[in-house]
């Protein structure tokens, strides 16, 4: 398996959500139970996701840390059950020892929010596997929990390039194929809604790398603001307009996917910046 055999010939890829987990910010405990879970992970498909990302462990703010065979345990069933029908799942998951539960029932991508760094055996699991993987940045003491804001050095935009210049860097060492990297700026993760945007702002230069690059903006808090700056509350969900917008931007700018929950509308978002780039030439 490589990153281009999971590559949207033409367009972003979209990668729907599934979050298996008591706690997680968005849907916490609504698909915990595998059927569930299964089922949901369908419905994503029909609704226009191209891939299944499942998770275990939440690492929304105030998160704490599951045991590892527990997660194993939520995310191998439903990976095994959504490869079996031919959807391509990747697995959201800090652990070696949970990626390598997730290979053996036949996930396609390793998504590993720390990059690498909160688990000393990933990049051998990684290599080993010989399966694509997504690095991403997120800068903490500790991980596990996304909340606070961490010092970047004055210059998040600069820091998120060289950290993930060096995550790449312990992979390819650790013997990963260069062309099974995928990379994630790590949007919500420890970082301020002023970096958020930074980032989102500097997007190009990302792009414009060597690397495919996956945005996971999706319900992130910053995109909330958009409707509290109008004195707006609500839910999470009530950030997917915002959402769609990212999605439509990135798509158009040339990300290699983005990270969703609501599937449908980002869908939408996903072929609009498709046909835009086509200027005719599809549809």
């Amino acid at each position: 398996m490589r990153v281009a055999d999971l590559t949207v010939p033409g367009r972003c890829l979209v990668m729907g959500i599934v979050n298996v987990t008591e706690d997680s910010f968005s849907d916490g405990g609504r698909w915990l139970d595998i059927d569930a879970a299964i089922a949901h992970g369908r419905e994503l498909v029909e609704q226009g996701a191209d891939m299944i990302d499942v998770g275990g462990e939440s690492t929304r703010p105030g998160a704490t840390r599951v045991d590892a065979a527990v997660e194993a345990a939520r995310v191998a069933p439903v990976v095994a059950a959504l490869a079996e029908e031919g959807i391509p799942t990747s697995v959201d998951t800090m652990r070696a020892s949970v990626a390598l539960a997730a290979a053996e029932a036949g996930v396609a991508m390793i998504n590993d929010v720390s990059g690498g760094l909160a688990d000393p055996d990933m990049y051998r699991v990684m290599a080993n596997t010989d399966l694509p993987v997504c690095l991403m940045h997120w800068r903490t003491v500790q991980f596990g929990d996304a909340a606070g804001q961490a010092d970047h050095g004055g210059d998040v935009v600069a820091d998120v390039r060289d950290t993930l210049a060096r995550l790449v860097d312990n992979a390819l060492a650790a013997g990963v194929a260069r062309d099974n990297v995928v990379l994630d700026p790590g949007l919500g993760f420890a970082k301020s809604r002023e970096d958020n945007w930074a980032l989102l702002n500097h997007l190009p230069e990302f792009l414009a790398g060597e690397f495919p690059v996956l945005v996971g903006a999706s319900r992130k808090r910053f995109l909330a603001g958009v409707r509290a700056d109008r004195g707006l509350e609500g839910v999470p969900a009530d950030a997917d307009p915002a959402t769609a917008a990212v999605t439509a931007i990135s798509a158009q700018m040339g990300a290699w996917g983005v990270r969703v929950h609501n599937v449908p509308v980002s869908r939408d978002a996903v072929d609009v910046a498709a046909l835009w780039n086509a200027g005719g030439g599809r549809g």
